[in-house]
């Protein structure tokens, strides 16, 4: 903006000099101006002042275009250099824990964890799962068409942030500030353009009223639900039918909600574990280790018992020899309902595992081996006796797992799984030569921008600008590929800004790490601050052109 502002001030000066300033005089509030006494004072010498200054302002493109087209040819020779240069920056960690606020692990004296995605790690599978299960609840329960059951789920379309329009129908892909990516809005499986974009909502800015209309997708079960909604409105346009964007929500969500409720996702999982469950004897040292250390620990599911007792004997029954899981944890909390578990007043119910029933008397003190279901953040406070800042939780969903435990003054913990996978491709020559490139290509189109009167460009102008955008797009296509075809990376838009996921991880998590045995490779009483240089991720390492500089 300086740049901008000291070309400004030398046009104006540019300006007032072609005007003779023989004298100031005084202003209102007494500030001097300066008065011109133009020897012509005819509109012919007005308009011959014009022409001489667009003569002038002509003479200046040329030459600002000469200037950036000869380093726009100079980096171009040195692009080969880009890959020594990187060879000289860091590289991110990609089991590392980034840090938004800083956290004393000394301080911290309770953890508590979610199951699902959290402690316990699902194959691929598991979306193909939800997702045929919740079509076939729309075909014979809801009555959709039986054409639907002929979809199958597509992997590499959905990524996990997105939000769906319910008033018009599309999955967007929203950047830190709440602007659509240009790249990222599909009705149906088709892509929409910018022209389409600008069309249908105005702007590429969504506003407040537009954002009532909008529903996150930010859950890992969420891919399947991606899909399903995309593929159920692309049969709607194929077959020319009317459809409310709303419904196609509402039924899919149902469907989804449906699986999970009735059990036959638990069930699914339980019989084939093997397929859907991923054996982890890491986070069981993890676990122990904490205990070793004098922390206390919980866990806090919305699953039920049975389910997470059958995938937690799966997962650790190499680890575990004859004892049971349970006794890792002071509590064991299942159906917890969350997040309306932080902020209902709902009884804690203790569960008896052998009868699979509930008992009736109240619950006063948690004790130990035993399972209880439901209650609320308020009774588990005044039962345990403790502090909000001594607990930490982990959990992969922001909004149900993090946003109220945030709010009650919990430490938060987001685990998110594809973070390894993105910094590892983060990591790579490809993905850092295209960045450094992009970031060059976009220092010399602000230049050109800023110093070059569009007003009167020749076709100099044109050319460099066109070769310029071709450049910047091609090394914006490369990035984004790497990631995922139709919305690119999970935490950044396609020019490198954050996304509105990474928004809310900003804004719900202290700490977040793909996985919670990643706290194995850091002391007990660590303190984790936030990098000093931290932009808004602190997992990004940005590609500067300044390493390229001599």
């Amino acid at each position: 903006m300086a740049f901008v502002r000291r070309q400004l001030s030398l046009r104006a000066s540019h300006l007032l000099d072609k005007f003779s300033t023989s004298g100031v005089q005084k202003g209102f509030g007494g500030g001097g101006y300066y008065s011109q006494k133009a020897s012509l004072s005819s509109e012919q010498s007005v308009g011959k002042l014009i022409e001489e200054e667009n003569v002038g302002c002509l003479g200046s493109n040329d030459e600002e275009v000469a200037k950036i087209r000869e380093k726009f040819d100079l980096a171009k020779k040195r692009f080969l250099e880009i890959p020594d240069a990187l060879e000289r920056m860091p590289k991110m960690d990609p089991k590392g824990i980034y840090v938004n606020k800083n956290l004393r692990l000394d301080s911290i004296q309770v953890y508590g964890f979610d199951y699902d995605y959290t402690l316990a790690h699902y194959s691929p599978s598991l979306q193909n799962l939800i997702y045929d299960q919740a079509k076939q609840h729309l075909v014979n329960e809801l009555k959709y068409p039986d054409v639907c059951l002929e979809t199958k789920y597509d992997p590499s379309f959905p990524i996990r942030g997105l939000y769906y329009d319910k008033l018009k129908g599309c999955l967007l892909k929203l950047d830190f500030f709440g602007s659509i990516e240009p790249d990222g809005c599909y009705f149906g499986r088709r892509k929409l353009s910018r022209k389409e974009i600008e069309e249908l909502y105005g702007t590429r800015h969504i506003g407040r009223d537009q954002a009532r209309e909008l529903v996150g997708l930010m859950d890992f079960f969420c891919f399947s639900e991606v899909c399903l909604i995309a593929d159920i409105v692309q049969y709607f346009v194929d077959a020319k039918l009317e459809f409310d964007a709303s419904y196609v929500y509402q039924d899919v969500r149902r469907a989804i909600q449906h699986c999970h409720r009735s059990g036959l996702v638990h069930r699914g999982i339980l019989s084939d574990p093997d397929k859907y469950l991923v054996k982890n004897g890491q986070f069981l040292s993890f676990l122990k280790m904490l205990r070793e250390n004098g922390k206390k620990l919980f866990l806090m599911t919305n699953s039920p018992y049975y389910f997470v007792d059958g995938g937690m004997r799966y997962m650790l029954e190499d680890s575990l020899g004859g004892d049971s899981w349970r006794e890792l944890f002071e509590v064991v909390i299942a159906k917890a309902n969350k997040p309306d578990f932080y902020t209902s007043e709902h009884p804690f119910r203790c569960y008896d595992i052998e009868k699979d029933n509930l008992a009736f008397h109240k619950v006063d003190k948690f004790l130990p081996n035993k399972v209880y279901y439901h209650g609320c953040l308020k009774s588990f406070l005044q039962i345990t006796k403790w502090n909000g800042p001594e607990v930490i939780y982990f959990g992969d969903h922001l909004f149900s797992d993090l946003r109220g435990p945030s709010k009650a003054g919990w430490r938060t913990a987001a685990i998110i799984h594809e973070l390894e996978h993105e910094i590892k491709i983060q990591n790579e020559g490809s993905y850092r030569f295209a960045q450094a490139k992009f970031h060059i290509i976009q220092e010399l189109l602000g230049k050109l921008h800023s110093t070059v009167s569009s007003k009167h460009a020749c076709d100099s102008y044109k050319s460099l600008l066109s070769e310029l955008n071709d450049e910047r797009q091609n090394a914006r296509r490369t990035m984004r590929n790497m990631f995922n075809d139709s919305f690119g990376a999970t935490f950044l838009t396609d020019t490198g800004q954050e996304s509105a996921f990474a928004y809310h991880i900003h804004q719900y998590a202290d700490v977040y790490t793909s996985k919670p045995e990643n706290f194995m490779f850091y002391q007990p009483e660590a303190w984790l601050h936030v990098p000093y240089d931290v932009k808004i991720m602190p997992h990004h390492l940005k590609v500067s052109s300044s390493l390229f500089e001599t």
